[in-house]
Formats: structure tokens, sequence, C-alpha cells
């Protein structure tokens, strides 16, 4: 186990990378494991505050990971609970008060709070140990409870959490809470954005966004592990793409209405004026500051091009709408992009855009069930699709099952 000065350097150290991290769902991640390293423990969660109630928004547990195959994930359920005295996480949220407990089954009857057992029986898993923290910012309003559960002694039993971490952890969570708090903000920027799109085509919703940058991601790390790809340059590139393709379809803001929401299919000329979108909402990013501005309109400008060569806009130059140099047909038009022309980002948000457009309902269609899905998505490959990509898709489709049912149609957050 760490000295109690190697955990206060730890802590130093990932507090200052936490803040590099810009995306909610990628920094949870990346919190999660972090706290767990320093403080040993096998498992643990994180609730978001959501009004009065904690949303279970992210869970990490090492003896249920060990027992899937090599490289699969953790499928997980969100669910809410009341911010009241009823709960352990409850109480810390209610009560802004860290609580430590040697073993959730023999607490006695003192204390207000009960352990919920149901998950323990579902996975066999067994719980003893929790330390449960709230999540404050500045101004000390609640955004959320960090519990980390069964810590381990260095021969791997399970053990109390020591006193002595109590206020380290809680040093921990107040550098968490500040770098959460930021990429709330970084979230709800973005959502605002993509509502502006929403006023403008009702399938640009909230829900549909996050859905297509979690699947993004997903398939992004499947073909990441596959290629070789380091784990560092894993982390930096998913946090880019999470952020990127929520905002894929933001150059819809600039289509017409009368285009946007027309029920019949679209005449030549309509099509025509929908795909500047993808030009369009590349613009946005002209005078690129960062690497988030180069990535987000690579997306934005390319997630509708295909593999075999007929998606548009093809080589052009967002900024002018003109093709790129040498790179127009005889008509003058940009000539088409196609394999790996089209940049790996796009690519994948091509695969995760229609995916999510297949399982959902439409004005102009019901959602298609499952089986017609993949079979739809299977007979794209080499065609829509980049056939790796379409591997690296299907190997975690249980994952993105799992993260259509956290964002339902009507929930943004």
């Amino acid at each position: 186990m760490l000295s109690e000065k190697e955990k206060i350097e730890l802590i130093t150290r990932i507090s200052l990378e936490l803040n590099e991290t810009k995306d909610i769902d990628h920094l949870l991640e990346r919190l999660l494991t972090s706290v767990r390293k320093v403080f040993n423990a096998d498992a643990g969660s994180i609730y978001l505050r959501d009004g009065d109630k904690l949303k279970f928004s992210y869970t990490q547990n090492d003896t249920l990971q060990k027992r899937l195959k090599s490289g699969r994930k953790l499928i997980y359920s969100t669910y809410s609970i009341p911010i009241n005295n009823d709960s352990i996480a409850g109480f810390v949220a209610k009560n802004l008060k860290a609580v430590n407990i040697p073993d959730v089954y023999e607490m006695g009857s003192r204390v207000p709070y009960r352990f919920d057992s149901h998950f323990d029986k579902l996975s066999k898993y067994r719980t003893r140990s929790t330390l449960t923290v709230p999540l404050t910012n500045q101004r000390k309003d609640l955004l959320g409870v960090m519990q980390l559960i069964n810590a381990k002694d260095d021969a791997g039993n399970i053990i109390a959490f020591p006193s002595a971490d109590e206020p380290l952890i809680m040093h921990f969570a107040s550098s968490a809470a500040l770098a959460v708090d930021r990429a709330q903000i970084t979230r709800n920027i973005i959502l605002r954005m993509i509502s502006m799109a929403e006023l403008r085509d009702p399938t640009e919703t909230g829900p549909h966004v996050n859905r297509v940058a979690a699947y993004s991601v997903e398939i992004f790390e499947e073909w990441a592990q596959r290629k070789g790809m380091s784990p560092e340059e894993v982390e930096r590139e998913k946090d880019l793409l999470r952020m990127a393709a929520m905002l894929h379809d933001v150059g819809k803001v600039a289509i017409s209405d009368m285009i946007l929401r027309k029920a019949d299919r679209l005449s030549p000329e309509e099509f025509q004026i929908i795909q500047t979108h993808t030009y369009l909402g590349a613009r946005l990013f002209k005078d690129m500051k960062s690497d988030f501005d180069e990535v987000a309109a690579m997306v934005a400008l390319n997630h509708h091009e295909k593999w075999d060569g007929t998606g548009y806009p093809g080589h052009i130059d967002p900024f002018s709408g003109k093709p790129l140099p040498g790179h127009s047909g005889p008509d003058g038009k940009p000539l088409p992009k196609k394999g790996e022309e089209i940049p790996l980002f796009g690519r994948i948000v091509a695969v995760a855009d229609v995916y999510d457009a297949l399982c959902s309902r439409r004005s102009y269609k019901v959602p298609w069930d499952e089986d017609r899905t993949l079979e739809e998505m299977h007979q794209l490959s080499g065609k829509h699709f980049d056939p790796e990509l379409i591997e690296a898709f299907f190997s975690c489709h249980d994952v993105l099952k799992a993260i259509a049912e956290r964002y339902p149609d009507g929930n943004t957050t």
C-alpha cells in the first residue's frame, strides 16, 4: 500500500491531469480509475446530482471485470436515488459529510441509512467496506457523490478504509469536483449549441448526439486496441472525439426549416442544400484555437462520406465551399473521398450516426428491430462503412446497447 506521502504526491499529479480532460463522461472514467488507484479500492461508483436526485453515472469493479473475457467492458444501467438519509450516497449528498463504513452488512440500527444488497445478490459480489464523499464546487454546491468500495491490503484482502485516508480523499474530491464542474459547463455549452440545431431539425436532439458520441468512443477504443495504439494516445484522442461527435450536425443551424422539417422526400435541389450542412458546420470552427476545433471541424465535414466514394461533400474547402485545388471533376464539382482518404473520426461517426438513425424513431420511419439493423450495418460494410470499423462495431455492440438505454429520447443529460 502507498504511504501517506506517496498518496499526497499521486493526488497532486492526478489532479493536474484531470484538469486536462474536458468531456464529462471521459472525466468520470479517469477520475474513478485514479482515485481507486490511490486508495487501493476494488470498486467504486460516481453519482451526479440531477435536481433533487442522484443519478448513478459511472462504475468500475475489478472483481467483476476479471470475470469477463479479455477486452470486454462491464455493462451497467443508470438509475436515480433520492437525496435523503435513506441510502449511504443520499445521506452523504444531503449532509455533505464523508461516511466511512468498515462493513455495510454490520452497520447496526443506529445510523439512518441502509445498504441496498440487491446488486450484490444479482452479481454475486460481496460489498464490505465503503468510503463515500460528496463532490462540491467552490460555492459548496453539491455536484455529486463519489463512493469507493472494498479497500484492499497488499495481499489483496478486503479491509476497512483507514481513517487516515478520509482527509486525503476529501482533498482529492475537492480537486475532482472542480474538474467535474468545468466538464459539466463544457457539456452544457455543447448541448445548448445542439438545442439550436434541434430548433431547426427535430431529429438533432440531446439524446441522439449523446448516443452518437458515446458509440463513437466505444468503436474507436475497440479499433485502437486492435491497432495497438498506446493507452496515452487513446485517452487523448477519445476526449476530443467524444465532444466533436456531439457536434457532427451543428451545421444544420444554417439550413432552412422548410427543408429540415419536410416530411416528404427531398427534391434533388433540396438534397444539395442539405449536403451543405457538412462544410457549414466545419466553418463554425474556422478560427482554430485548439485540437478540439480541428477535430470538430473534421467530423462535421466528413461524417457523411462513404467508404466507396458515394458520400458527400468530397474534397472541398469548407471555408470557400469550392473544390480543393486539383480535386475537381469535369463538371467542376469536388471529387469524392473514399477509403482512407476520409479521416478516421469521420468514418467512425458515420457508423455511429447511421446505427442510431436506424434504431431511432423518425418522422418518416419507425425504429428498426435489432436483427434488421445489424443486418443492414453488415451489408453496408465496404460500401458505406470502413470494414475494420464495422468489425469493431460488432465487437462492442453489447456496450452500445447499454449506452442506448443510458440516453433514452427525452433525456438530454
